[in-house]
């Protein structure tokens, strides 16, 4: 329906709670966040509320990201919740809304995930972009998870791919480099009409 602008934090919306999606409203939501996602070169992710829309809604498709090893396609999640966790490893993450940062985060390696839909298997890459964007949908941001600020969070660097934009911006998980950045609201380009998170 629309590209939207990505609120950055400290934009009040982005440490709520959000609340159950209603009927009605999944359709809309969803297309803005299509779209939004879209205009961000190898986003893997966006949640509702960093668009604005303070609604339990999320989409995530790492199907074309290089470490992506496994892969469900578009995941479009309404209300969801994590159902089972496990396994643990730390990776690098970066964020649509706090563009000019990445961060270690420990993830589950594994979670199933309930929604409006049903109950959905991820793992790897893909379970770590899922549960950076259900952390939004709480009001949890990823440098919540780190466990030092100091020896875990990073200046994001400027590439040359970034060039003409201004800016740079990861799965919902980012990195240091371009090929490890692209999550959550997670892109590793800002979009053509400037940094918007």
């Amino acid at each position: 329906m629309a590209v939207l602008e990505v609120l950055l934090y400290p934009a009040p919306i982005l440490k709520e709670v959000a609340l159950p999606a209603q009927a009605g409203e999944s359709e809309r939501v969803i297309a803005d966040l299509l779209d939004t996602m879209g205009s961000f070169e190898r986003c893997v992710g966006i949640a509702a509320p960093q668009i604005g829309h303070g609604v339990r809604i999320a989409v995530v498709d790492v199907s074309e990201h290089p470490k992506a090893d496994t892969s469900n396609g578009l995941l479009t999640l309404v209300n969801p919740r994590i159902l089972e966790a496990e396994g643990s490893t730390v990776a690098r993450e970066g964020c649509l809304s706090l563009p000019d940062l990445t961060a270690n985060v420990r993830r589950a390696t594994r979670i199933v995930v309930g929604h409006q839909s049903g109950e959905t298997e991820c793992h790897g890459f893909e379970a770590r972009a899922v549960a950076h964007e259900i952390d939004h949908l709480d009001g949890i941001l990823f440098l919540d998870r780190v466990e030092s600020l100091v020896d875990d969070v990073f200046r994001r660097k400027s590439y040359a791919s970034d060039s003409g934009s201004g800016s740079s911006t990861g799965s919902d998980a980012g990195g240091s480099s371009p090929a490890e950045r692209g999550l959550g609201g997670a892109s590793s380009k800002p979009s053509p009409r400037g940094r918007t998170g």
